[in-house]
């Protein structure tokens, strides 16, 4: 009797030990990772972008000098893939040749990449370091996309966010082909075109077959960074010497 009780006994243990053990093995939770997002379909930056900083001077606000004399202003962008020179219409982009030479005259995009190039349509720049990190900007800019310029080959052009026409600040992009659908109200509104690249349109198409790939949730990096070594502004008569067409005269 006594051997029967203690064979019941060690069951019940082996019962309860075998439970326990049963409820304390938990499977393998598989690692939760962020899903890509698909390369937008036209030039924007990320949805949701990062609070700004309040520097002592913001980049993009500071007034170019001798605004209202020149009709024509000229920068410089020394890549790591060649120079490009670019040619800002201050009569029809007033409000984005202003801004840009913002950004350009206080070294903003010293040190910048074109963080997104898309073969067949154009090449993104202004707003991202090597290590994808983002730059600070200032405000949006009013949207001067009725202003007659169209998004052709080698235009510069606004970059920004969608739903958001006012929204761009230093991010930039050049065409590397017609993009008049640009030119359209896609979302109340088109994308600014403010200068074209008067010099260096071989460095533009060597950018544009760079290799990409996928950075976190930016798509269509380079593989091997572009970076925007220095951006400067030049007189009339520098950027003369290095385009093939003298550049415009400036007024007095």
């Amino acid at each position: 009797m006594n051997k029967l009780f203690a064979l019941a006994a060690a069951l019940v243990v082996s019962a309860v030990s075998a439970s326990a053990l049963a409820q304390d093995t938990k499977p393998a939770q598989p690692p939760v990772q962020p899903t890509a997002q698909p390369p937008a379909t036209q030039p924007e930056t990320k949805p949701e972008a990062k609070p700004e900083t309040k520097p002592e001077a913001k980049p993009g606000e500071a007034k170019p000098a001798d605004k209202k004399t020149e009709d024509r202003v000229y920068v410089q962008l020394s890549t790591s893939m060649g120079d490009i020179v670019i040619e800002l219409d201050n009569i029809k982009a007033p409000i984005s040749t202003e801004n840009f030479l913002g950004y350009t005259e206080k070294g903003a995009y010293d040190g910048t990449i074109f963080h997104r190039v898309i073969k067949g349509f154009m090449v993104q720049g202004g707003g991202f370091d090597a290590n994808m990190k983002e730059r600070e900007k200032g405000k949006g800019i009013k949207n001067e996309w009725k202003n007659g310029l169209s998004n052709k080959r080698g235009t510069v052009a606004m970059a920004r966010l969608g739903n958001q026409p006012d929204s761009g600040s230093n991010q930039f992009f050049i065409n590397t082909k017609d993009n008049a659908f640009l030119d359209q109200p896609r979302d109340g509104a088109g994308y600014a075109v403010f200068g074209r690249v008067v010099a260096g349109m071989d460095v533009l198409d060597k950018i544009e077959g760079v290799k990409t790939t996928t950075k976190g949730f930016h798509g269509d990096v380079p593989v091997d960074a572009v970076t925007i070594k220095t951006a400067k502004r030049l007189s009339a008569e520098e950027a003369a010497k290095l385009t093939a067409t003298p550049a415009e005269p400036t007024k007095k």
